[in-house]
C-alpha cells in the first residue's frame, strides 16, 4: 500500500495530449479520450479497441493519491461502458509503475476517520471493471503500486521491474490487498517473507517464476507487448471474454464443486450467443471468425 521511497510529492502538470509516459508506440492520430474533465494524474489514449491508461505523477514516482484514484475509477468506468473498447492496458513510467501511496496525504489520519469513511475502499473499484485489464509494469511497483498491479487481470513486467510490500517499515500493514492477493499469487511462505520484512522485494524474473507476473519483456517493449495482447483479447467476443474473466475470478471465491458448476453454466449460456455460432462455424469452414459481440 505504501512506498518506502522518499520523493517529493508535488503534483504533476496536467497533460493535454494523449500520449504515454514510456513506450515505443506513438499515439494514434485518432486517439479518443474519455469524456471526463481534464485529467491531472492520468494520460489516456486508444489503439483500435484497446484503451491505454498511464499513471502520470512523474515527480512523485506515480505515488497513489486520492485524486489519482478518483480519476482512475472514472476513466476505467467510461472505457468499460464504451462498446468500441474491448480491453485496457494500465501502465506508468519507465522508472515507476507506482512506488506506493502518498504518505503525506495519509500520515495524519486517525482510526475513526479511516473506519467511518472506509479509507482506501475506493481503490478496489478497479476489480469491478468487467473488461480485461493488463498491467504493464516498469520500475517500482511497491506497496500500493504492487496492490494496484495485482488488481489487474494480467501483469506484464519490464526486466527492471521490482515488486514489494514495505508497509511494515512504516508501522502499518498493506491495506488494499497486499496480504490477500499476494498470497494467492506467490503462496503463503513467500508472501509472509515479503510482508513481514518489508525489504524482500521480487525482481521481474522472480515475480514471473512465483506466478505473480505472466511475462517479462525488455523495459522498452513491455507496454507495446501488453497492447498487442490486449488487442488479441479485444478482437474476440466481448461477452465471452467477460465470462472467462468472471469464471476465473470466481475460482478464488468458490469451492471447487461450485466453481465447476458456475463454469459449466456459463459455457452453456454461450450457446445463446451469435458469436458462439459464428466461432464454431468459422472453425468448421476453416476461416477467421467475425465476432460481433452478440
Amino acid at each position: 500500500m505504501f512506498t518506502a521511497l522518499r520523493q517529493p510529492l508535488a503534483r504533476a502538470t496536467a497533460a493535454t495530449r494523449f500520449t504515454r509516459a514510456f513506450s515505443a508506440y506513438s499515439p494514434a492520430q485518432n486517439a479518443v479520450a474519455p469524456t471526463s474533465p481534464k485529467l491531472e494524474y492520468l494520460l489516456t489514449e486508444t489503439r483500435g479497441r484497446v484503451a491505454v491508461v498511464t499513471l502520470h505523477r512523474p515527480k512523485a514516482l506515480n505515488a497513489l493519491c486520492n485524486g489519482l484514484f478518483v480519476e482512475l475509477n472514472q476513466v476505467l468506468r467510461e472505457f468499460d461502458d464504451n462498446k468500441d473498447i474491448g480491453a485496457i492496458v494500465l501502465t506508468g513510467s519507465e522508472r515507476a509503475f507506482a512506488a506506493g501511496a502518498d504518505i503525506k496525504e495519509m500520515k495524519d489520519r486517525n482510526f475513526i476517520e479511516n473506519y467511518s469513511e472506509d479509507f482506501l475502499g475506493h481503490w478496489t473499484q478497479i476489480t469491478k471493471i468487467r473488461k480485461p485489464i493488463i498491467a504493464a509494469v516498469n520500475g517500482f511497483a511497491l506497496g500500493g503500486g504492487c496492490e494496484l498491479a495485482m488488481m489487474c487481470d494480467i501483469i506484464y513486467a519490464g526486466d527492471k521491474a521490482v515488486f514489494g510490500q514495505p508497509e511494515i517499515k512504516l508501522g502499518t500493514i498493506p491495506g488494499a490487498g497486499g496480504t490477500q492477493r499476494l498470497v494467492k499469487a506467490v503462496g503463503k511462505a513467500k508472501a509472509m517473507e515479503i510482508c513481514l520484512t518489508g525489504s524482500v522485494n521480487l525482481s521481474a524474473e522472480e515475480a514471473e517464476r512465483a506466478g505473480l507476473v505472466a511475462r517479462v519483456y525488455p523495459a522498452e517493449q513491455v507496454v507495446d507487448e501488453a497492447i498487442k495482447t490486449a488487442g488479441k483479447i479485444a478482437s474476440l467476443s466481448l461477452p465471452v471474454v467477460q465470462m472467462v474473466k468472471d469464471a476465473i475470478n470466481q475460482s478464488f471465491e468458490m469451492p471447487l464443486a461450485a466453481g465447476l458448476t458456475f463454469e459449466r453454466r456459463l459455457f452453456h449460456s454461450t450457446f445463446a450467443s451469435k458469436d458462439q455460432k459464428e466461432g464454431m462455424a468459422a472453425f468448421a469452414e476453416k476461416r477467421k471468425a467475425n465476432f460481433t459481440h452478440n
